[in-house]
């Protein structure tokens, strides 16, 4: 017993404490009468779990020295003129910036950069920065630390970061700029009640809509997608989205030059088209040209395998408009 004693080897990392006290807690076939932990072991369980605690620490200071550069940053350029900033200035804050993005992958650090003021210095001072590179860095660290995250998202909202954003996606001139603020609003308001009320106060929709009609193939996409979760998530917004003429513009989206966006514009048509009159109705006007369209895009895709799913909602849509529409109408002229 004493040899075992002597040549038992203790876990060196955090995976090996975990796996000893699974092995503790396992039931076994024969009770093992309770022994007092020895001096040996109670060290050694000290020191690893020191050392968990300590790289933990380690990160919430890394944080703190992050945070102290930007904000002392901030300070140094209000007090001098823009001819002085250089360019090793911006390239140690957006080297900032990715260290917290990736820091914050744990969501406890993305609670804690929220304790330590981290989002509110992004809200305030550096998602209006002049620098496109400090803003969109700004932009994808809320998206990083809301997603998932209700009391985040609480928090950001009161600070009033989603009108920010919006604006951004919208209106900013740096095409990244505009996609990582539309990644930001996708993980403040998808699964977020909160979030789909300001989303409409503030005319989240229209924005979508400029976003698929951009000239930027990315924002086109992801608006397009975000359109079609928001729909599929909320279909008591249909009534919203259709009475604002977005039939219309999707349509006219569908023929533009086929890009990858086109796939989730099909997909938010057959939402707003399923057990939703008016926006088959919209669908079935005759100006719109929209069977000859959808015939045309189904030859052009079929063979297709990577375009399998916006094959399968080009037909499902044509069959939720046409099939049977000749039928009727000759019901009702009868």
């Amino acid at each position: 017993m004493a040899e075992d004693r002597q040549t038992r080897r203790y876990p060196q990392n955090l995976q090996g404490v975990l796996q000893l006290a699974v092995g503790a807690a396992s039931p076994s076939e024969t009770p093992v009468p309770a022994e007092p932990m020895s001096e040996e072991r109670q060290t050694w369980l000290r020191g690893a779990l020191a050392e968990v605690c300590k790289g933990q620490m380690d990160e919430v200071e890394q944080m703190k020295q992050c945070l102290a550069v930007l904000r002392h940053e901030g300070v140094k350029e209000s007090e001098r003129g823009e001819e002085e900033r250089d360019e090793e200035d911006e390239d140690e804050r957006e080297s900032i910036f990715e260290v917290l993005s990736e820091l914050c992958e744990n969501l406890d650090n993305a609670r804690d950069l929220m304790t330590l003021g981290g989002l509110d210095l992004c809200v305030s001072q550096y998602l209006c920065h002049a620098r496109s590179g400090l803003r969109w860095r700004a932009a994808h660290l809320i998206a990083s630390c809301a997603q998932n995250m209700p009391q985040v998202q609480v928090h950001l909202f009161s600070i009033g970061t989603l009108p920010k954003v919006l604006q951004l996606t919208d209106s900013d001139p740096h095409p990244t700029v505009r996609v990582k603020a539309l990644y930001a609003v996708s993980c403040l308001v998808r699964e977020q009640d909160e979030g789909l009320q300001a989303f409409l106060s503030h005319d989240g929709f229209s924005v979508l809509m400029r976003g698929m009609q951009s000239d930027n193939e990315k924002l086109r996409t992801k608006s397009a997608f975000l359109l079609l979760n928001l729909l599929m998530s909320h279909p008591e917004q249909k009534d919203t989205v259709v009475s604002m003429g977005m039939v219309q513009q999707l349509v006219s989206v569908l023929r533009t030059p086929h890009s990858s966006c086109h796939e989730h514009v099909l997909g938010a048509l057959c939402c707003l088209v399923e057990d939703f009159p008016q926006g088959l109705k919209d669908c079935r006007n005759p100006a719109l040209g929209l069977e000859e369209l959808l015939r045309q895009r189904s030859r052009e895709l079929k063979g297709k395998e990577e375009s399998r799913e916006e094959l399968d909602f080009c037909e499902r849509l044509r069959v939720l408009c046409f099939r049977g529409q000749q039928s009727e109408d000759n019901g009702m002229d009868r």
